[in-house]
């Protein structure tokens, strides 16, 4: 992994995140620069530094992008804004929930990525998918032909969002290979729990059925080719929701996580590597418990023991060899479980592939395209 702070794993992860989701290289280290001693005093100490050199440097590509749009230049100012996007909102998920300046970067980051995506020509509706009394956001990445085509559910990790999974590139490589995808901001993520309060359940299946409902109702959509994807946390929660949703047609995973609620636990015992700064703060958050015992108590019901041998559909599991958040350990488990699955295949990345680390953060393609391969041979040998 590209490493600009050393020894800060956290700092670290928020550079390669931002690279993987359009980021460039010399706005990335201008944005790096000026923390690097403040990187040193360890991951929660400079957050707020971090966050305003990084929101200086978003502001300023924001500027030139306004600049490419006055001039007539689309397609260059919807890059910039992209990237401004992405920026923004590394920024703003690096900082605790109640720091006040990370509303209005989201709020920007948000603005930002539809602007962008419009000027580029990409085609992302925002939806809404009703959830017991309320609804999450999501946006549905498609060519506008409204060809029918088969189409993924894309589930977010633990502290991710669904605009930088789509802007990590996931819907174009999809859509390259005639694949629909739908990114959701599901309970405990993005939009649903920064602006709505939907904190995040163990049983996902609650909010994964609604999401295959609503892909019922379009008319670009393959109805019985409906997959469900997740990266991260989202390799706890698509297998969970293959398990219990039998209408999805296919699971695969970047990054499994067979047994989420035990890694919490070692995380207690020996840090090890988190994903945010303030990393209890964080989750306690995320699930809407105010205690830390009491949200381990929670977390010990996140497994996948039980769950994966319900699995009847074709299951493809990817992992890091050097994942430092996950073990790799949860992707045997994974597969070891799945006897029940058509077509079960684990897929262990390694040093020769350039991506090693969680979720592909030192790379971004190698795991992502070979889902999207992997998904769309599968739909095709559907039928």
């Amino acid at each position: 992994m590209f490493e600009p702070f050393p020894g800060n794993y956290v700092w670290n992860l928020q550079t390669n995140l931002a690279l993987v989701c359009g980021g460039n290289h010399g706005e990335i280290d201008a944005a790096n620069r000026p923390v690097m001693e403040a990187a040193r005093l360890g991951t929660d100490a400079g957050t707020a530094q971090l966050f305003d050199s990084w929101i200086a440097v978003a502001e300023q590509v924001t500027r030139n992008a306004e600049a490419d749009e006055a001039a007539g230049y689309a397609l260059s100012a919807g890059a910039k804004y992209l990237r401004a996007s992405g920026y923004f909102l590394a920024a703003e998920r690096m900082q605790s929930r109640d720091y006040a300046p990370r509303g209005a970067a989201y709020a920007k980051g948000m603005v930002l990525f539809h602007r962008g995506a419009k000027l580029r020509g990409l085609h992302v509706d925002m939806v809404e998918i009703p959830y017991e009394g309320s609804s999450y956001s999501a946006i549905f990445y498609h060519d506008g032909s409204g060809t029918k085509r088969p189409t993924l559910v894309s589930v977010n990790g633990l502290d991710s969002m669904k605009e930088q999974v789509c802007m990590a590139g996931h819907g174009q490589s999809n859509l390259d290979r005639g694949i629909n995808t739908l990114f959701v901001d599901q309970p405990g993520t993005g939009a649903a729990i920064r602006q709505r309060d939907l904190p995040a359940v163990f049983d996902a299946e609650r909010w994964g059925t609604p999401a295959l409902d609503y892909l019922l109702t379009r008319d670009d959509v393959v109805h019985d080719r409906i997959g469900i994807f997740g990266l991260s946390f989202g390799g706890y929660h698509a297998p969970r929701i293959a398990a219990n949703e039998p209408r999805y047609a296919l699971c695969a995973v970047m990054g499994a996580n067979h047994v989420w609620g035990k890694r919490q636990r070692e995380r207690l015992a020996n840090e090890g590597e988190n994903p945010v700064p303030h990393y209890w703060d964080h989750v306690m958050w995320v699930f809407g418990i105010d205690d830390r015992d009491a949200f381990l108590d929670y977390a010990d019901r996140i497994t996948l023991d039980g769950q994966v041998d319900k699995i009847r559909v074709p299951f493809l599991i990817t992992h890091g060899e050097n994942d430092r958040q996950i073990p790799a350990y949860n992707a045997q488990m994974s597969y070891d479980q799945a006897v029940n699955s058509p077509k079960r295949h684990l897929r262990m990345f390694t040093t020769d592939d350039f991506e090693v680390e969680h979720c592909g953060a030192d790379n971004g393609t190698g795991m992502r395209d070979y889902i999207a391969d992997w998904c769309a041979e599968t739909f095709a040998e559907m039928g």
